[in-house]
């Protein structure tokens, strides 16, 4: 298969053009060009396109730069407007959701609304969200383990587990995390012992990369003195099997998070979180 004339090379445009925050067009392309590691595209992002004066400027900056077009757009008008003029420049534009939004509804047997940025009202969802976010940063590192009861998930991990931004990634998803720290010679605070609606998590990673985490850490904060007591790979060692033995004790599932993103590592507490909740209802 040969390849489009108008690419010479691994770089090239793509534009986004969404009637919303683009948030889903974004994550959709950084997935696609993920599988090409030689790619390298000049991104032009347009959000909150709703207007044809919008629309026009649009396609004034796809002219001078032609390239990919990846479009969320449910205005009949403007997506007219988009295709018909990305026709005429022989350039490929492609609307992300429409497979899904045809398959949704051959399945419920409705019609779709067509209302933009329909996923981003300030619904009941978004207010969850906002919620999660709050109890998350007031849960974070330790902080007020007497409440942890009404989280849906506790993460417990020693120093450099991602521990707080796997939480906020969580939060954003509607999901109250707390977060509670594996500190050196000391036992973890009483209360997680006795927690029956969270889903505690324990996180580990390799020693050597955590030892390696731990000293660029320090050295980003000119603390050079401490790397010993805190990325001596022997101590390290200690920490993960305390670790380990703590979660094996109380059977608290485990991820390790040596080779894991955060995106990865919330991905598969949200899998545990999911079947928790499945089977007690």
């Amino acid at each position: 298969m040969t390849a489009h004339p108008r690419i010479l090379s691994s770089y090239f445009h793509v534009h986004l053009v969404s009637d919303s925050t683009g948030e889903t067009l974004n994550a959709v392309f950084k997935a696609a060009t993920a599988q090409f590691a030689a790619a390298n595209p000049f991104e032009h992002i347009y959000a909150l396109i709703r207007a044809r004066p919008q629309m026009e400027r649009v396609l004034a900056d796809i002219e001078a730069a032609p390239g990919l077009v990846l479009y969320t757009v449910m205005n009949p008008e403007l997506r007219r407007l988009l295709e018909a003029r990305c026709s005429e420049l022989q350039i490929p534009a492609i609307s992300v959701l429409d497979p899904f939004i045809e398959a949704f509804s051959d399945f419920l047997g409705l019609q779709q609304t067509r209302k933009a940025g329909a996923q981003h009202e300030m619904d009941e969802a978004y207010f969850t969200r906002i919620e999660a976010i709050d109890f998350t940063l007031s849960h974070d590192d330790g902080q007020m383990t007497w409440d942890l009861e009404p989280a849906d998930v506790v993460l417990v991990g020693v120093s450099r587990t991602s521990k707080t931004p796997t939480c906020m990634y969580l939060a954003n998803r509607g999901v109250k995390a707390a977060n509670v720290p594996l500190v050196p010679d000391q036992d973890p605070p009483s209360q997680l012992f006795t927690l029956r609606k969270p889903l505690i998590v324990g996180l580990i990673a390799s020693p050597e990369r955590l030892a390696q985490i731990r000293r660029s850490r320090l050295g980003g904060m000119n603390a050079e003195e401490h790397v010993d007591e805190y990325s001596d790979i022997e101590t390290v060692r200690a920490e993960i099997l305390r670790a380990k033995r703590l979660y094996a004790k109380h059977r608290w599932p485990t991820i390790d998070v040596t080779r894991k993103s955060v995106e990865e590592t919330a991905a598969a507490i949200l899998t545990k979180l999911s079947a928790k909740r499945n089977e007690e209802e």
